[in-house]
């Protein structure tokens, strides 16, 4: 009868952890119609083809060599097919309670749940080099990053035992519940190199420093995009309590759904009210952009914070963001869907957060380990990015990146009818 429970909990958990994979992929699909809702219709086809490959290179880099550089064990998986029922059991039996003991779970499970995260950090940096890198540079670059960049920084924080002798969790009680800087802050740093080494878009700052607004070609599509991600966030943060099988995890797993969603609505909310402050407009941008903040920041503990607090800390990151998408342009750091702001400048603050409502933390462990985290990958990507630039070179022509990447980099436009002559 024991093991028919503990039978029934693996089950259970492994199910839960590979639904909630499900609905992390499902964020691919959103990051994709986000991107290609906020680039101009030019280059429509290539940033949606950024975003599919992008992931099929990060869950194939990750399997290669990524998996076993964060958590240990050999390449390509080895022996992760196979299962001693009987050995599952008597971990189980040695826990004190069964599952209340931790979490035992299917390792295929864990790699899925854990490869689609890698493939979200990656998604982050398409958008922020949009409409002026080449397609091939781009994936280039999501090799290393999926494969070694995005890995080693994981092992520092979830993995058992973190390359160079790093272990954030131990070193600093750093806490980071579902990856607001592992992995947020991670890819905005990557997108942060890779800009700053790009450069803007032509005409996107006048010759006398004024800043000209290139709006994105279609605004339902991007509306459509946050949905999805804010949907998609449920099994973000909500896989990541790691276990359903008992009260105490169930009820987790509630209070993580209705935080996130609490935040999210918070920075929507906050958004909008500081951009009709600024320009006396309901800026749809700005409102889909606080969405994405409030998930961002609430991602480091949204277990803890009451649905209050976890509004508030929603409404913060919102303002935040608006205060920093405008600053980066006025710094001509030309980021097209605001990549940087939601996710590195909303990470960081979703870290510093943490030690008002999880107990066991502190400010300075926070700051220290998202500061590891931010010099690593940044350091890391902007060395791939310059040898990239000397190898391949990042940027398409003048001439290409005027008529739009689409027909140069894919040779199909995605709306034809609009500008093809019958």
């Amino acid at each position: 009868m024991e093991n028919n429970v503990y039978e029934l909990q693996y089950a259970m958990d492994t199910f839960y952890f590979l639904v909630c994979g499900a609905l992390v992929m499902w964020m691919a699909a959103g990051f994709a119609m986000l991107e290609a809702g906020l680039v101009r219709a030019k280059n429509t086809t290539e940033i949606l083809t950024k975003n599919i490959a992008l992931f099929a290179v990060a869950c194939t880099m990750y399997l290669v060599c990524g998996y076993s550089i964060m958590y240990g064990g050999g390449i390509f998986l080895s022996g992760i097919t196979e299962i001693d029922t009987a050995s599952v059991l008597s971990d189980f039996a040695a826990r004190d309670g069964g599952f209340q003991g931790g979490s035992i779970y299917s390792g295929a499970s864990d790699f899925f749940f854990q490869v689609v995260f890698v493939a979200t950090a990656m998604s982050i940096v398409s958008g922020a080099v949009a409409e002026r890198m080449t397609l091939w540079a781009f994936l280039a670059f999501a090799v290393v990053m999926t494969g070694v960049i995005y890995p080693v920084e994981g092992s520092w924080t979830w993995g058992a035992e973190g390359l160079f002798g790093i272990n954030l969790d131990d070193s600093f009680g750093f806490k980071d519940f579902a990856g607001s800087g592992i992995v947020h802050l991670a890819g905005a740093a990557a997108a942060l190199a890779g800009v700053l080494l790009l450069g803007a878009r032509k005409g996107k700052y006048g010759p006398n420093g004024e800043i000209r607004a290139i709006p994105g070609a279609n605004l339902p599509l991007a509306t459509l995009g946050t949905f999805i991600l804010w949907m998609g966030w449920f099994g973000f943060n909500g896989g990541s309590v790691l276990k359903l099988g008992d009260i105490a995890s169930a009820h987790s797993v509630a209070v993580v759904f209705m935080n996130t969603n609490a935040a999210a609505s918070g920075g929507l909310i906050g958004a909008m009210i500081m951009a009709f402050a600024l320009f006396r407009k309901a800026d749809l941008t700005m409102a889909l952009n606080g969405a994405l903040a409030g998930l961002v920041a609430i991602t480091a503990s949204p277990d803890t914070p009451t649905p209050l607090v976890a509004t508030i800390i929603g409404a913060v990151a919102g303002v935040l963001v608006v205060i920093s998408i405008l600053s980066l342009d006025k710094a001509k750091i030309d980021d097209p869907v605001g990549a940087v702001s939601v996710h590195g400048v909303s990470g960081f603050l979703g870290l510093m957060v943490v030690p008002f409502t999880a107990e066991g933390t502190t400010f300075f462990g926070q700051l220290a380990g998202g500061l590891a985290i931010f010099v690593w990958v940044f350091a890391a990507s902007f060395v791939v990015w310059l040898v990239l630039k000397a190898v391949m070179g990042l940027r398409v022509s003048e001439e290409v990146e005027y008529e739009g990447v689409d027909i140069s980099e894919c040779g199909m436009e995605a709306y034809p009818e609009f500008t093809s002559k019958s």
